[in-house]
Formats: C-alpha cells, sequence, structure tokens
C-alpha cells in the first residue's frame, strides 16, 4: 500500500515538473503566430506601397499595415516574455504606437492635401512592364 503511494506520489511530482514545459511551449507557439501575423501585414503593406498609384493610398497601405504589424509583434514580444517589466515596457510602446501611428498618418495626409497634391480618382489601370521600360510598341493597323 505503501509502495502504491510512493508511486502516485512520484506521478504527480513528475507531471507538476512536465506541466510547466507545456505552457511554455503554448506560450511560445502563441507568440510566433503573433509574430508571423505581424510580419505578414507588413510586407502586405510594404506590397502595398510599391504597387498602389498614387501617394494617397500609398499611405493609407503604409499607416494601417504598419500599425496593425507592429501591434502583432509587440504582442508576440509581450507573450514570449510572460509577465516581467520588459513586457511591461513592450505594453506601453505598444501603446504609444497604437495612438501615435494613425494620427501621424492622417496629418502627413492632410498636410499633402493641403500643399495641393490631389488624390488619384476614377479607375486605375496599371501601367505594363513595357510602358515602364518606355519600350512601349506602336500598333501599325
Amino acid at each position: 500500500m505503501s509502495a502504491l503511494l510512493i508511486m502516485a506520489a512520484a506521478d504527480t511530482a513528475n507531471a507538476a515538473v512536465h506541466a510547466p514545459d507545456i505552457l511554455t511551449t503554448i506560450r511560445n507557439v502563441v507568440a510566433i503566430i503573433c509574430m508571423i501575423s505581424g510580419l505578414f501585414f507588413i510586407l502586405g503593406g510594404t506590397l502595398g506601397v510599391l504597387r498602389l498609384p498614387d501617394f494617397f493610398t500609398r499611405l493609407h497601405a503604409a499607416g494601417m499595415t504598419d500599425t496593425l504589424g507592429a501591434e502583432l509583434i509587440l504582442l508576440g514580444l509581450i507573450v514570449q516574455e510572460g509577465f516581467t517589466q520588459l513586457s511591461l515596457k513592450f505594453l506601453f510602446v505598444s501603446l504609444f504606437l497604437l495612438l501615435t501611428s494613425p494620427t501621424a498618418t492622417h496629418a502627413v495626409a492632410n498636410a499633402a492635401y493641403q500643399a495641393g497634391l490631389k488624390p488619384l480618382l476614377g479607375r486605375y489601370k496599371a501601367p505594363s512592364p513595357s510602358e515602364i521600360d518606355g519600350t512601349a510598341k506602336e500598333d501599325d493597323h
């Protein structure tokens, strides 16, 4: 009987030792998912800045994805770090970024509009690669 109790106590002790490993693994997986999602949004914003036709649409792509992507990366860092002083600092940086990034994007767009830069209106057709290179051929019909 006592041997059975000792074996049960040993199993309980082993389970207690391995439980934090599982929690650490789950926390790391959540952190990695958040950081990869943030990277996805930042890369999407980069493509938007490279491909969109005018200043205002490029600014929109950069401002929206910069805010969301940076917030997700910071959230991943907070989750990975756990409840420490560093994660509190990450939280303050995240709140500061959440307030300032959209405000700065709006201020830049408003300044550009006040300076006379007008948005491109209507349907947009992307130029072909030959038009970009300057080697567009005219049809002889």
